[in-house]
């Protein structure tokens, strides 16, 4: 059985705060589809929690589609240090990271959560937006590499 792209990454290696292109995907009618990683999150030392990250993913799904243009779908991983980003085409790491340093700047000029009551959201009482800015401003002032080694 084929291993999982990101389970084949060394998560004690990398160093967070970063944008990694993992792949591009040739679809059948010749669409391509790219996946990245956006680690906010150094693995195996820091997480999120839930009510931040669960917020950063309601204002991030919003703001990254604003900046982006082809994003497909924008999801937490399950162990709490960043995201998944997928979008249609072969995008480059560096407009990804630009669109998302855009993004969280708008985080953190945010002033009610979006997609905050039971009609929108399937858990909107676990949502934070002062968590979601606190983590925004933490990687901000940190900086995204494009380098997952922090080279």
């Amino acid at each position: 059985m084929e291993k999982v792209e990101s389970f084949k990454l060394d998560h004690n290696k990398v160093k967070a705060p970063f944008v990694r292109k993992c792949c591009v995907l040739d679809g059948k009618m010749g669409d391509k589809v790219s996946k990245f990683d956006l680690r906010f999150l150094q693995p195996n030392k820091e997480a999120f929690g839930t009510a931040a990250m669960h917020g950063l993913e309601h204002l991030l799904a919003t703001y990254l589609r604003e900046e982006l243009e082809g994003l497909i779908d924008l999801s937490p991983m399950g162990c709490r240090t960043g995201f998944y980003l997928v979008m249609w085409g072969d995008v480059e790491a560096k407009a990804v990271k630009e669109g998302l340093e855009r993004s969280l700047e708008k985080v953190l000029n945010a002033e009610e959560m979006i997609a905050a009551t039971s009609v929108e959201c399937g858990n909107y009482r676990d949502l934070s937006l002062f968590g979601a800015k606190e983590y925004a401003k933490y990687v901000l002032d940190k900086g995204f590499s494009l380098n997952i080694y922090g080279e």
